[in-house]
Parts: structure tokens; sequence; C-alpha cells
């Protein structure tokens, strides 16, 4: 059950980087066409900006989500490597439990977010409602909630940095 579990996590987690992905892309291609419009055929486009800025929130959700599933979250390591085994758990469980109310605040708050602001139209895209823009909230919420649960089930509180990373130089 907890490899099928596991499974779905790894299989999640490439799609928020592949989504995440794309949306960099995008925000790369259409950018330039907007200061192309403005600037070389003096005709702004009015959508390119606002586009940007929405997939932006997307791409910065997503790669948190992601960051945080694969240890490349910034954190303090001073305190679990001082600490002995038994204690050192204890702390993990107590960040992880932390991460698990903060993000359960954001679905919770996220979706009454979404559900107030969902009938407001944006200007520049009369299709996408306010609402909308904010769904990333509550979906990386409960993103990271799902791997909060992974990393409490494998208790894979403070991940050692693989060798393949770190530097082979001698100071010496």
């Amino acid at each position: 059950m907890k490899q099928a579990y596991f499974r779905a996590m790894d299989a999640i987690n490439g799609a928020c980087l592949f989504i995440a992905g794309a949306c960099l892309v995008i925000i790369t291609l259409i950018v330039p066409y907007g200061v192309f419009t403005r600037y070389v055929l003096n005709s702004a486009a009015s959508w390119p900006e606002p586009l940007a800025v929405l997939l932006m929130i997307v791409l910065s959700f997503l790669s948190a989500v992601v960051c945080y599933r694969e240890h490349l979250h910034i954190g303090v390591g001073i305190l679990p490597a001082l600490l002995a085994e038994p204690w050192k758990s204890v702390l993990g469980w107590l960040l992880e439990i932390g991460m698990l109310a903060t993000n359960l605040f954001m679905v919770v708050w996220g979706i009454k977010l979404v559900d107030v602001t969902w009938h407001q139209s944006i200007a520049e895209f009369p299709l996408v409602t306010a609402g909308m823009t904010y769904l990333p909230i509550p979906v990386g919420g409960a993103l990271t909630v799902l791997f909060v649960i992974e990393r409490l089930l494998t208790q894979d509180f403070f991940q050692q940095p693989e060798p393949d990373t770190v530097s082979q130089i001698s100071t010496e």
C-alpha cells in the first residue's frame, strides 16, 4: 500500500515539475512578444503581461511543492545535526506537523478565497475569474499535504546531501 502511495507521489511530483516547466517556457515566449509589440510595432498587446503574472503564480506554487518533496527548500541544518537520533526524529515530526498545519490552512482558507472571488471577472481575460487565479493556493497546499504525509510515512526528515552533489575538491 505504501509503495503504491509513493509511486503516486512520484507521478504527482513529475506532473508538477512538467507543468511548472511549461509555465516557464510559455512566460519566456510571451514576454518578448509583449516587448516586441509594444516597442517595435507601437501597438502593445494587452494580454502578455497579465498572462505572465498568472503563469508565474502557478509556477511559484508548483515549484515550491517540488522543492519541498525533493528537499531543495532552504533549511537550517545546524540543530538537527547537533541532536542525537531520538530527538532528531522528534524535531522532524514537529516540523512536519507544522508543515501539515500550514498547508491545511492554505487548503481551507484558499478554498474559501476561491469561492468568494469565483464570479469576479478579470478585465484582460473575460473567461478567467479571479477565483481561478487563486486556485494555486489550495492546490499547492493540498499537494504539499500529500507530500508531508509521504515524508511522515518514510520518516525521511533531514535528508543528507547526495555524494554527487558534494564537491570533491580538497581544501587542504
